[in-house]
């Protein structure tokens, strides 16, 4: 178990990306500021007021002097940020006023160092919700070449689990696409197939998760899945994805052998893909608490450059993981 996230470390270490942490006025960011510094994970860059950035970093007993500071309105680049703003948003009726206002706030502000170069990713959610999180990366980051919508997946390590990659899998969308049609389902089992690659490296296996298995029933959910794995399929022939197929199937050879014989997946999915948000978010919740898994995400998939969502029940280990993810997808 402890493995994964460790090769995941050792990753993030020999890139040493710029990352932001835009709510930087909460003890747990800080205290994790510290240890991702001080494990060599990735330059740290402190977002928000500065004297609010002290106050926590005074309260949580946490040395930041590692990290680079940045009080939006204060920095020289604040005002730079808010006309490139204003001309990326003015055909949604932006004006300069308002830009100056939206910049002000250190999760767009972080967003435009993203845009600009002068960080890799950012890691936010701890205070804000995942719209929060999503809105400034989608108006100033936008989908990456060939994508078009952005969804999340979380990487599940179960223990003593000899399902995926010994306990390894990635779920999605667990936590961003409520309903997608079948294309935007494709879209998320590409993508997924993506990640599990460049971030885990193992052979990607897509599963595309329904009730019924290759044609056991009928109904408009199921026809969907159906398509969606078509789709998939076509624009990726070089990838493993098949479907539709019930989670024993996907998962237990033996059943595989019975309900879709000759399947490049069945039986040995380590991605499941869940027809919708339903689905995936109970999905992962019941792995997590029935199987004593860990549940890393969600994490965005489909960004320009990455930016990361946090629960707000995190703590600051949570954030140290999500930010050495985010410095890997990085890599990108």
């Amino acid at each position: 178990m402890a493995n994964i996230m460790e090769m995941v470390y050792a990753k993030a270490r020999a890139v040493h990306k710029r990352i932001v942490l835009p709510e930087a006025d909460d003890v747990r960011m800080v205290t994790a500021a510290q240890k991702i510094v001080a494990e060599g994970l990735a330059q740290v860059i402190l977002v928000s007021p500065e004297e609010k950035i002290i106050a926590a970093a005074k309260e949580a007993g946490a040395d930041i002097s590692g990290c680079t500071i940045v009080d939006p309105v204060k920095s020289p680049l604040y005002k730079q940020y808010a006309n490139q703003f204003y001309e990326l948003r003015k055909h949604k009726g932006m004006t300069p006023e308002k830009a100056l206002e939206v910049i002000a706030n250190p999760l767009h502000f972080g967003c435009m160092m993203v845009f600009n170069n002068e960080a890799d990713g950012q890691v936010s959610g701890a205070t804000h919700s995942t719209a929060d999180t999503v809105r400034p990366a989608l108006q100033i980051l936008k989908t990456a070449p060939g994508c078009k919508l952005v969804s999340s997946f979380f990487v599940m390590i179960v223990p003593d689990c000899e399902y995926g990659e010994n306990g390894v899998l990635i779920y999605a969308d667990c936590g961003l696409v409520i309903n997608p049609n079948a294309e935007e389902l494709a879209e998320i089992a590409i993508q997924s197939a993506t990640t599990m690659k460049s971030l885990l490296d193992f052979e990607p296996k897509v599963a595309m998760l329904c009730f019924s298995t290759k044609g056991s029933a009928s109904d408009p959910i199921a026809d969907k899945v159906v398509q969606a794995t078509k789709i998939a399929q076509e624009r990726r022939p070089d990838l493993a994805i098949d479907g539709e197929l019930q989670a024993d199937a996907a998962l237990v050879d033996w059943i595989a052998a019975k309900k879709s014989p000759g399947s490049p997946v069945a039986g040995k999915a380590n991605i499941l893909i869940f027809p919708d948000l339903n689905a995936g978010n109970i999905a992962y919740k019941l792995t997590e608490r029935l199987a004593k898994a860990k549940a890393y995400g969600p994490i965005l998939q489909g960004l320009r450059k990455p930016v990361n969502d946090l629960s707000r029940g995190c703590n600051s280990d949570d954030i140290i993981n999500v930010a050495a993810i985010t410095a890997v997808q990085a890599i990108q």
